[in-house]
């Protein structure tokens, strides 16, 4: 089984190519600057040249506020290069799995977590461009493939909440932070681990891979004070004071009923997993 990575330098491709290689597994990894997935014809030339089985794509534009401004970049590469990873992997028989986000919800559901079931609708220009991946995709009549959906994803980087928390605590005694924004903080371990679970079975098609249960930033951010022994004081705030470009939906929690049946587990509540992420940094 060759694995080929791209978008190796975020921390989601990085957690891969951590675990890859501590199985010993064979996989080649790409940053943007050796192959960009906008780039159809050095997609093109990777696949011929290294002809792998499963297809992996960690490359995104995650920057939710700047997409409002820079549609266009967050279309070129959640949509655009989505699409061109997706023709590339029917071309040549491959196994694509790609990541979406909670934020194609609009927040408004009143009854539970989201399901797959659920109509998308997404507020921002982020969630949009990742919707339009997940419809270009599609599109392309790919016969293996996984979307996987995930929400407030930390790991070993700096393009996270928990990076972001531990940068203010040394500027700041006092912190803001939303109360009234509810989703479920997941861990890059979880992604990995489970995403490879899934390609073994062979799953196809579209599933939320989150870690269990919900929260509220504010609450995240006292359960990972806590578990770091910092003694700051956080303010629980309405997240319209951020007064920030890009809306983001009130809950927007997903359900991952839908893939614990279908590999037959159980994955860990985020409290748990981020006690684990925390002590093993440490």
């Amino acid at each position: 089984m060759k694995y080929l990575i791209f978008g190796k330098n975020g921390q989601l491709g990085f957690a891969f190519c951590k675990y890859l290689d501590s199985k010993g597994k064979e996989f080649l990894a790409l940053s943007k600057q050796e192959c960009d997935i906008c780039d159809l014809k050095a997609v093109l030339e990777v696949f011929e040249s290294y002809r792998p089985n499963v297809v992996i794509n960690c490359a995104a534009y995650n920057y939710v506020d700047k997409a409002e401004s820079e549609f266009f970049n967050a279309y070129r590469v959640n949509a655009f290069g989505v699409r061109n990873l997706a023709f590339a992997s029917s071309r040549f028989n491959c196994y694509l799995i790609t990541y979406s986000t909670d934020y194609v919800f609009d927040g408004t559901k009143e009854n539970g977590f989201y399901t797959e079931e659920d109509l998308p609708n997404p507020l921002n220009e982020y969630g949009k461009s990742k919707l339009t991946g997940e419809k270009w995709l599609l599109e392309e009549g790919i016969k293996n493939y996984l979307i996987f959906r995930t929400s407030w994803v930390y790991g070993r980087g700096k393009q996270n909440f928990i990076y972001k928390l531990t940068r203010w605590i040394r500027e700041k005694d006092c912190l803001r932070v939303a109360y009234d924004e509810v989703s479920v903080p997941t861990s890059t371990d979880i992604l990995v681990f489970f995403t490879l679970k899934a390609v073994e079975q062979g799953l196809v098609g579209l599933y939320h891979l989150v870690n269990s249960g919900c929260a509220s930033r504010y609450e995240w951010a006292k359960k990972v004070f806590e578990l770091m022994g910092v003694r700051k004081f956080i303010y629980p705030v309405s997240k319209e004071v951020f007064d920030l470009p890009a809306e983001r939906p009130k809950f927007s929690a997903m359900s991952n009923v839908k893939l614990e049946k279908e590999l037959c587990v159980e994955i860990r509540h985020w409290e748990e997993e981020l006690e684990r992420f925390l002590l093993n940094k440490a």
